[in-house]
């Protein structure tokens, strides 16, 4: 075998530390990423300059680059909290959060990559017993989701926008209650539907009765005027009317003139 030239043994040692160097310098940022750098012979974490954005990058080999997810992220909770009657509810909910991205070197050097835990579990945690515990069961149970809701997102937002993290939306997803509690609600709101359904029938029955009563009134009034206007003369000169309207109709009839009540033609068909 043939020995390799003296040249190109150092040219071949060169090479792969080149290669080795160049592997360790270079850093891939995915897609929804972001990288913090970490200067290890200089000021630590970069923090005045942009975070290290999509795509390949290279880095002196003896720093370091901490990549985060910048994307929108969800996050789960169960939690126990006491209303404010000191009953236990268990509040299922979900939170959408995301770094800030033009604070990522803040965020880095003040809690982690794992800020998850150390600030948005116990703020949302935090804010949902405070929030809860202003509210009965009831209330939580029927007409108040909305607004512990928003309650728990306004309360949590106002300790994360401090602590260079984005939240986006609080949802409520469920609001569990006691059984024996939820049972006695249910019965109550029942009564209470059957009551107002009560209500409306006797006001409705109420006003069709002074419907009928204005009606009648109404009618009586009428006809206490037309007899007041009716005079004997008025009388006898529709009588005639109708009489002459009749002798000049095709059926066949005798007309007795005088024969009538008050004087007024009696007629008589052929029937």
């Amino acid at each position: 075998m043939e020995r390799l030239p003296k040249v190109a043994l150092p040219a071949i040692i060169v090479g792969v530390f080149a290669i080795i160097l160049i592997a360790k310098s270079a850093v891939t940022i995915g897609s929804g990423e972001a990288g913090v750098l970490f200067k290890t012979f200089g000021e630590g974490v970069v923090t005045e300059e942009p975070p290290m954005s999509e795509g390949f990058h290279l880095v002196a080999p003896w720093n370091k680059v901490f990549i985060y997810e910048v994307r929108q992220q969800e996050l789960f909770e169960k939690m126990k909290v006491l209303s404010s009657n000191g009953l236990e509810i268990q509040i299922d909910a979900s939170a959408w959060y995301q770094p800030v991205t033009n604070e990522l070197g803040n965020l880095h050097q003040t809690l982690g990559q794992n800020y998850l835990e150390r600030v948005i579990q116990p703020s949302i945690r935090s804010a949902a017993r405070s929030v809860v515990g202003r509210y009965t069961p009831e209330q939580l149970y029927s007409s108040k989701r909305d607004a512990i809701q928003d309650e728990i997102f306004e309360e949590t937002k106002k300790i994360l926008d401090k602590q260079y993290v984005q939240l986006n939306e609080v949802l409520v997803r469920d609001v569990t209650l006691p059984n024996t509690i939820k049972e006695a609600i249910e019965r109550k709101l029942k009564q209470e539907q059957e009551s107002l359904e009560y209500e409306f029938r006797l006001v409705t029955a109420s006003k069709e009765a002074e419907k009928v009563r204005i009606e009648a009134q109404g009618k009586a009034d009428a006809n206490r005027i037309l007899n007041a206007s009716l005079s004997e003369k008025i009388l006898q000169d529709k009588g005639i009317d109708a009489t002459v309207k009749l002798s000049e109709s095709s059926n066949t009839k005798i007309i007795v003139i005088g024969s009538g009540e008050s004087g007024l033609p009696l007629i008589l068909g052929n029937q």
